[in-house]
C-alpha cells in the first residue's frame, strides 16, 4: 500500500472540506478550491480528517492513491496558509519591479519583461532582487516561479541571472587566457 497514500489529512479549525461524489471542495480564510479526483479513488470524512482509499487494486487506483491525497492535502494546508516562493536575482543592473499587479523585469535585455500574473498570485519584490510569489494553490505558485525564472535562468559562468531562494547553481570554469600559444 501507498506509504504516503493511506496517511490522514488533518483539517483545520477554520477549514471546511466538501465531498460530492468525485469533486472535492476546501474553503478556508484564505480562499476556496475546488478538484475533481480521478474515479480510482474516494474521499471518505471522519470529523476533522479525511481518508483517501482506492476502488480496486488495479494499477491505475495504485498509481494515483498517493498522488490524490497529496493534492488534497495541498488544497488543505493552501487554504489555510498559503504558499510562497522565493526568488533571486543576481547581476549588475538586474533589478525588478511591481507595477500594477505585473511584474517589470530588468535583466539585461533591450526592453523590460513584463510578466502578469495569474488570477489568485501576489507578487511582491523586496530590495530590487527579491521576488516573493504567492497564493493558494501551490501547483499555480510553482509554475509562475519557474516561467519568471525562465526569463533569464542562472548561467554557470559567472552565476548571473534568476534563481529560487537557496538554490546553487554549480559554476564552471571560463577560457583560460594564454594557453596554447606560442
Amino acid at each position: 500500500m501507498s506509504r504516503i497514500g493511506k496517511r490522514l489529512i488533518d483539517i483545520p479549525a477554520k477549514v471546511t472540506v466538501t465531498i460530492d461524489g468525485q469533486h472535492v471542495a476546501v474553503k478556508g480564510p484564505k480562499g476556496e478550491l475546488s478538484r475533481v479526483l480521478p474515479p480510482e479513488v474516494m474521499l471518505e470524512q471522519d470529523g476533522t480528517t479525511v481518508t483517501v482509499k482506492r476502488r480496486d487494486e488495479s494499477r491505475a487506483a495504485r498509481q494515483r492513491h498517493g498522488l490524490c491525497r497529496t493534492l488534497v492535502a495541498n488544497m488543505v494546508e493552501g487554504v489555510s496558509t498559503g504558499f510562497q516562493r522565493r526568488l533571486e536575482i543576481q547581476g549588475v543592473g538586474y533589478r525588478a519591479q511591481v507595477q500594477g499587479r505585473n511584474l517589470i523585469l530588468n535583466v539585461g535585455y533591450s526592453k523590460p519583461v513584463d510578466i502578469p500574473p495569474p488570477d489568485g498570485i501576489q507578487l511582491a519584490v523586496e530590495n530590487n532582487t527579491n521576488v516573493i510569489v504567492s497564493g493558494i494553490d501551490k501547483e499555480i505558485v510553482g509554475n509562475t516561479a519557474a516561467k519568471i525564472r525562465a526569463v533569464r535562468p542562472p548561467e554557470p559562468y559567472k552565476g548571473k541571472g534568476i534563481r529560487y531562494a537557496g538554490e546553487a547553481v554549480r559554476r564552471k570554469v571560463g577560457k583560460s587566457g594564454g594557453k596554447g600559444k606560442k
